[in-house]
């Protein structure tokens, strides 16, 4: 009776240690593909922003960042940012390159398609910033070094509703907006963008993919945040989750609304700009990414009021700098990126038992964040710095203001227009009774 028993325990506890994980793989993975179509978002909130001459050729650089990012991944950037070595250290791994070990131990798989969809969603971001005058095999370059020069992501905060109160919370953005920033700043403005009387032909050619692109995003952070809790087999799980799925939806409302009163009442173009509330999505998400695991959702809300503040000011900031940046990449990712970085070392109570160590709370979370922000600014920096002075040196860098004036879907792509005005009439345009026909998100420069 008692080997009866014993026997019983023994397959009790390993359908318990199956089951378990079972739920981690499926939550990851399915974490992981809400983290992959994030590209989606990116892609087609960037063909919005841009003129309709260079559609093609952001969605060109996005399908590159997935294809050549997940394969650089899966050669050097797995090792470097997860692997184990005999003799580890905090700065880069080593090991686990093209997959070596992952048999002895499978549930790596799933590890290395999560952080691979977090690693290539950082060279999109870049690729807005810089749109309509970079090369693409320059950006593809950029790209590789992206995934290549990741350093060991326990030392920089990689999950963040995983991490300790030793580990800097940060949001995948704070990497990537410095790379977006020096790229903006090396590959120049858009031919003829401060002229004063072109400022109307840079717009945004297609606001309604702005808006999708914006909601596809909105959806996709649901696998970036509460996925980063990286299992789900306790109840402690589920309820992290729920709470970070939470914030991750108050923050964004209210940076939203906040940027949205703002531009029509206080800052330019006193309007109703519907762009900027999608700004405002985003950097509502962008800030709370960081503490979004360890905050009340009062808390939460304050981080989103916050971070619609900070995003408008860095998007004025830019322009009055005359820093050509397509998609606001630094305003959203880079200022609120930051904001979110300290405001988990400022939020978060520890008595609350969320992980909380803020410095409102007579917590000492601050310094780690302080010190994560130096520590990203001047690796990335120094790093995408030396990447993009090589690129314009050896002229893989700006496309030619003769490319840029007459695009670059007419002059390196096939066919030449991403759509062309007959067919974008013909699926937007509708009549109801006597109303004159409407034409939605027709380009306004062919």
């Amino acid at each position: 009776l008692n080997a009866s028993i014993t026997a019983l325990e023994a397959d009790l506890a390993t359908t318990l240690s199956d089951m378990n994980e079972s739920m981690d793989t499926v939550w990851m993975l399915v974490a992981a593909m809400l983290v992959f179509f994030m590209h989606a978002g990116f892609s087609v909130l960037e063909a919005g922003c841009v003129r309709f001459k260079n559609t093609q050729n952001i969605m060109a650089k996005n399908l590159m960042v997935v294809t050549v990012g997940f394969l650089s991944w899966y050669v050097v950037g797995y090792s470097v940012a997860l692997g184990v070595s005999p003799t580890p250290n905090r700065f880069a791994g080593s090991g686990g390159s093209l997959m070596d070990g992952f048999w002895d131990d499978k549930s790596l798989f799933r590890v290395w398609f999560f952080q691979g969809a977090f690693c290539a969603t950082g060279a999109t971001i870049v690729s807005g910033a810089m749109a309509e005058r970079t090369q693409l095999g320059g950006f593809t370059a950029f790209t590789v070094l992206m995934i290549v020069r990741s350093t060991r992501s326990s030392s920089i905060g990689a999950g963040a509703a995983r991490a300790s109160s030793a580990t800097p919370r940060t949001a995948l953005q704070s990497p990537s907006f410095i790379g977006a920033l020096v790229g903006a700043i090396m590959v120049g403005p858009r031919c003829g963008r401060w002229d004063e009387d072109e400022d109307g032909e840079f717009e945004a050619h297609n606001i309604p993919f702005c808006i999708l692109g914006t909601f596809f995003l909105w959806f996709g952070w649901y696998g970036f945040n509460p996925g980063s809790t990286l299992q789900m087999h306790t109840a402690q799980d589920g309820y992290t989750a729920s709470i970070v799925a939470v914030n991750t939806t108050l923050a964004p409302c209210c940076a939203a609304l906040v940027v949205f009163a703002l531009r029509a009442l206080v800052c330019e173009p006193k309007k109703l700009d519907v762009g900027g509330m999608c700004n405002g999505v985003l950097a509502g998400l962008v800030s709370i990414t960081g503490p979004c695991a360890f905050v009340k959702s009062f808390e939460a809300v304050i981080i989103g009021l916050v971070g619609g503040c900070i995003y408008q000011a860095a998007s004025m900031g830019m322009r009055k700098a005359k820093l050509d940046d397509v998609v606001d990449a630094f305003a959203v990712h880079g200022a609120c990126g930051l904001w979110g970085l300290v405001a988990a070392g400022l939020f978060g109570d520890p008595k609350e038992g969320l992980g909380g160590n803020g410095f409102f709370y007579s917590g000492d979370q601050l310094q780690t964040q302080m010190f994560a922000a130096l520590l990203i600014i001047l690796w990335v920096g120094g790093i995408s710095g030396i990447a993009f002075f090589i690129l314009m040196r050896i002229g893989m860098l700006r496309i030619s203001d003769e490319i840029q004036r007459e695009g670059a879907d007419n002059v390196e792509h096939s066919p030449r227009k991403a759509y062309s005005f007959s067919d974008a009439k013909a699926m937007g345009t509708f009549c109801t009774g006597d109303m004159t026909s409407v034409v939605v998100g027709v380009p306004r420069h062919p």
